[in-house]
């Protein structure tokens, strides 16, 4: 039996939701687990993709063996229901950048547990993979949308579970996502962060967040530009993503420019704007991070609003 799970990529954080919010973007990694007949295989795990650097990346990030996250969240889904792992060939096919802060991680897990699921018989709900997922990713703000899609506003509560809303994004608004050349780790951009903050910012934080869920909810371009702002996370990280004060500067009184945030951990950055202006918005992104020496990819892109989904069972076919 063969299952595949189409994954979107996810960003996170856009601005004030630190940790909380989320959104599916439309490039896909699909995860694929088949079942092998060969008794003390093992766990087999590949990866496939055009891209010479990115496998190097995804083997660098994901490890082929029992210590894969992949294989963490299908262990931790097995375990539930009282059973092991044994013999599995997990197939990972990237499209997401790896390192980037677009959600590469949340995606294989999201997958390879979906996955795992199907071939179990969903023995779990929505609810527990969720929390599976959490549990492997350690936070819902990627997973989140990945498993559901949309703009997703989430929370882990002190009992595990994971709440969420979805926010309907303005189709009047671009999401222009800018992908520099370098990877930057999850990890590295996270260790930067202090371990409390001034009141006065976590103040600045709430009050802008609900500034987002408002500007969003009304479509209102003006107080999303106030909304767009983060005293939480992107001053500290600023330092690791060069040239991402010099671009938000550039592009600060730039008409129907909204604002300039980091994509999750980074060094992905987006771009939101109103449907004006868009080759000279990238103009600006590229040669900006070009007076670095640094390249860059852009790519001007829809909400997903579906999360993952099987693409094939093989037991249906």
């Amino acid at each position: 039996m063969k299952i595949s799970v189409k994954v979107p990529a996810t960003t996170a954080n856009i601005g004030p939701g630190f940790d909380c919010l989320g959104m599916a973007l439309p490039i896909y990694n699909t995860i694929t687990i088949e079942e092998t007949v060969l008794p003390g295989t093992g766990i087999e795990i590949n990866v496939l993709n055009d891209d010479a650097t990115a496998d190097e990346l995804m083997l660098e990030h994901i490890p082929m063996d029992e210590n894969s996250i992949i294989y963490k969240a299908v262990e931790l889904l097995y375990n539930s229901i009282g059973q092991t792992p044994s013999e599995l060939k997990i197939t990972v096919q990237g499209q997401i950048p790896i390192a980037r802060g677009l959600g590469s991680s949340a995606a294989v897990i999201v997958g390879g547990l979906l996955a795992a699921n199907e071939l179990l018989g969903h023995p779990a709900d929505e609810v527990a993979l969720l929390s599976i997922a959490t549990e492997v990713e350690g936070h819902p703000d990627n997973v989140t949308p990945a498993i559901v899609g949309g703009l997703v506003l989430t929370s882990q509560e002190d009992d595990g579970r994971i709440v969420y809303t979805k926010l309907d994004w303005p189709d009047e608004w671009n999401i222009t996502v800018c992908i520099p050349d370098y990877e930057l780790s999850t990890e590295i951009s996270r260790s930067v962060l202090p371990k409390e903050v001034p009141m006065q910012d976590a103040v600045f934080n709430a009050k802008r967040l609900g500034m987002f869920v408002q500007a969003v909810n009304t479509k209102d371009a003006e107080l999303m530009k106030l909304a767009l702002h983060d005293k939480l996370h992107q001053p500290y990280r600023m330092k690791l993503v060069p040239g991402l004060d010099k671009i938000i500067e550039n592009l600060r009184h730039e008409e129907n420019v909204l604002g300039c945030v980091l994509s999750g951990a980074g060094p992905s950055i987006l771009v939101i704007s109103q449907k004006n202006n868009l080759d000279k918005i990238k103009a600006i992104v590229k040669n900006t991070w070009e007076e670095m020496n640094v390249k860059v990819n852009m790519m001007t892109l829809p909400v997903a609003n579906e999360g993952a989904i099987i693409i094939n069972n093989e037991n249906q076919i």
